[in-house]
């Protein structure tokens, strides 16, 4: 019953003065009410005629909108809502009528923008524009005449032999190699950079650097954990499934334990075997990659080539360019430059293990990557 039901009994109490016995009244205001709830009740739609259906949108980026329809269909000749005396109601209990729903926040994906400039210098380095120049490579391109100043190392002595000439092999940058993007997932990842978390700037570089290479026709795989394995995305490269990617890695969140490399590294030398490039987004951090990457990384690196990027904490930069004015800052500043120092040896000790190190900005660590990634194309280094 809704609120109408009282607000006319309560009329009809102040009648009962009138009355010449109350009882009489209250019981006739109580009859006539119920009389018309029940009026009402028969005169409404059955519940079973009512069939509820939903349409829209199942996805949306993380800043967007996202519209879903609800329809509430009547299968009966009688009206929803009853007649317009809106004393009574029927409704269902236990499980809901509406169907289910989910709409996916997907990745903001800013980054996209930066992918128009970057597949024009792939193209450039894949040789389908007319500045395209043989470089060195490890993917045979051509046949031609030695000039002076060849390295003798390139001359095919079998065709020269047939061609009556000397001839020397040309190569170029292979391609159909693999990438592996590796996040972070552990408490490293929940440190906010700016305006939103790690994890979130090493999603953005994954997107862009797996479009990127997809369009080089790379074969991308992707790989989140921490203590355990988060999500695993493989043939990211193939049409429609770099949108499954997205989808992926859309429900990631920091987990508030300490990434398990050991457990990282044998899965990546468990399920990759042949020589692929390994992007391992994370933080620059001395304590979790000292302890766990570096004991780990020899035999990495053996099998793959290794980039470690992460995005920078703009607190750092800013406690060390900012002037004390308390006696708290100059510690804090200290402190700052103490992580720095830190950082800079535990890039020095990566790169000693021929790893590739980028280490940028938040907001600059997608493009920062994607660059990377097409100077060592460029460098027939993968």
């Amino acid at each position: 019953m809704t609120w109408r039901v009282a607000a006319l009994l309560a009329a009809g109490a102040l009648t009962l003065p009138w009355w010449p016995a109350p009882f009489v009244g209250v019981a006739v205001m109580v009859g006539v009410v119920l009389l018309l709830v029940g009026l009402d009740l028969a005169l409404a739609a059955p519940l079973r005629a009512l069939t509820a259906e939903r349409t829209g949108e199942r996805a949306v980026r993380l800043g967007g909108t996202a519209t879903v329809t609800l329809y509430l269909r009547n299968g009966s000749r009688r009206p929803a809502a009853g007649p317009a005396l809106g004393l009574a109601f029927r409704q269902r209990g236990g499980r809901p009528g509406t169907p289910p729903w989910t709409v996916r926040v997907l990745p903001r994906f800013d980054s996209r923008r930066h992918l128009p400039e970057r597949l024009s210098r792939l193209r450039v380095i894949d040789g389908t524009q007319l500045g395209r120049g043989r470089g060195p490579g490890t993917e045979f391109d051509a046949l031609r005449e030695y000039v002076s100043g060849d390295d003798v190392r390139s001359i095919d002595w079998r065709a020269s032999a047939r061609r009556a000439e000397v001839l020397v092999r040309t190569w170029r940058p292979e391609r159909d190699r693999r990438l592996i993007c590796v996040l972070d997932t552990g408490r490293t990842s929940a440190v906010r950079v700016g305006d939103e978390p790690r994890l979130d700037a090493s999603i953005e570089a994954a997107l862009l650097l797996s479009a990127l290479a997809a369009r080089a026709g790379d074969r991308v795989d992707v790989l989140a954990g921490d203590a355990a394995t988060r999500a695993s995305v493989g043939g990211a490269e193939r049409p429609g499934q770099w949108s499954r990617l997205a989808h992926a890695l859309a429900p990631l969140q920091p987990a508030l334990v300490e990434t398990d490399f050991r457990l990282i590294a044998g899965e990546l030398l468990r399920r990759h075997r042949p020589r692929s490039l390994v992007v391992l987004l994370t933080a620059l951090e001395p304590g979790a990659l000292g302890e766990g990457l570096l004991p780990v990384l020899p035999r990495l690196a053996a099998r793959h080539r290794v980039v470690v990027a992460a995005a920078q904490d703009p607190v750092l930069t800013q406690l060390t360019v900012a002037p004390p004015r308390r006696p708290a800052d100059a510690y804090a500043a200290a402190a700052a430059w103490r992580t720095l120092a830190e950082r800079d040896r535990l890039t020095q000790a990566l790169t000693r293990h021929n790893v590739t190190v980028v280490d940028a900005p938040a907001t600059h660590l997608a493009p920062a990557l994607a660059d990377t990634y097409l100077t060592l194309k460029s460098q027939a280094k993968l």
